[in-house]
């Protein structure tokens, strides 16, 4: 992204691109979606930027969290106007309850509101799947990964918080086998989106996260995603037990590990961290942020 007459541009967008998230804008809001998931007619989604709320302060402008000490009066309007977006209300969204788990639940008309317009009955969920038309799932990032899933045959979606803990355990992969087992999906059928986050210049670990992700990768069903020099595409040593971490990689390969076909996968090119007037980052602020969110719902 580049900020430029008062605007961001996204750079590497070209309109014929469905790879990559492009921007849209409402009123004053600014958000991203991704073409390949638009395209197919069967869901609205979003993902927020900072732009276009009325929190004020380090939680300027569009924060979606109650938990990061914004009004709550602030929190509900700007869900106002992203239930606005999405042409739906706020009683029909669900939320996670994030705990870095690959924990994923099935949720249904019943679980609408929870989160939001009511409390939740249930802790440590880290994902989210339906096939209830107008249920929106609802997680939230600031620098963890989003996952975003589509099964336009059965008509089923998922939605799902990938930080490193997440991404290891292997949520995405976790996330398309509960939508088989509840929905009958099948792996090639699904479509996925790698949401903004934090990107590899920007994501240095240490060697305990670096040997958590070869840990995932000695498993027989990723060995061979990338072939032999799997690891190399997912890191970078920069001596010093310190490493450069690629999450969209690692999250990529582990959907294609799943089953997932490679042209059904869409990878951001956004980055929270390098970008954190823009996005909500936890990084770049030290963790003085609101977050931002990733929305997605089957269409009536």
């Amino acid at each position: 992204m580049e900020y430029k007459n008062g605007e961001y541009t996204h750079i590497l967008r070209k309109e014929n691109n469905t790879n990559v998230p492009v921007q849209r804008r409402q009123g004053e809001a600014e958000y991203l979606i991704f073409p390949m998931l638009e395209d197919t007619g069967f869901v609205s989604h979003l993902i927020t930027t900072r732009l276009g709320g009325v929190s004020e302060g380090y939680l300027a402008s569009m924060n979606v969290s109650f938990t990061r000490g914004d009004k709550r009066e602030a929190v509900e309007e700007n869900y106002r106007r992203i239930s606005k977006i999405l042409k739906n209300s706020p009683e029909n969204f669900v939320f996670t309850d994030q705990t870095h788990t690959s924990n994923i639940r099935t949720v249904n008309a019943e679980d609408a509101g929870k989160g939001l317009v009511r409390p939740k009955d249930y802790t440590d969920v880290d994902g989210l799947v339906t096939n209830v038309k107008g249920l929106v799932l609802s997680a939230f990032f600031a620098d963890c990964v989003p996952l975003l899933f589509l099964d336009p045959v059965h008509q089923a979606i998922g939605l799902s918080h990938s930080g490193w803990r997440g991404t290891v355990a292997e949520i995405g992969r976790k996330t398309v086998e509960e939508m088989k087992r509840q929905y009958g999906s099948r792996p090639e059928d699904i479509l996925a989106a790698i949401g903004p986050s934090i990107c590899q210049d920007c994501y240095e670990v240490s060697q305990d996260v670096v040997d958590a992700v070869r840990e995932c990768f000695s498993q027989e069903h990723l060995k061979t995603v990338f072939g032999e020099n799997t690891l190399s595409y997912l890191y970078e040593d920069k001596g010093n037990d310190k490493y450069q971490l690629n999450l969209w990689k690692v999250n990529e390969a582990i959907l294609l590990g799943a089953g997932i076909l490679p042209e059904h996968i869409s990878v951001t090119d956004i980055c929270t961290c390098c970008n954190p007037d823009y996005l909500f980052s936890h990084r770049a602020s030290h963790g003085k942020r609101g977050n931002i969110g990733a929305f997605i719902s089957l269409n009536f």
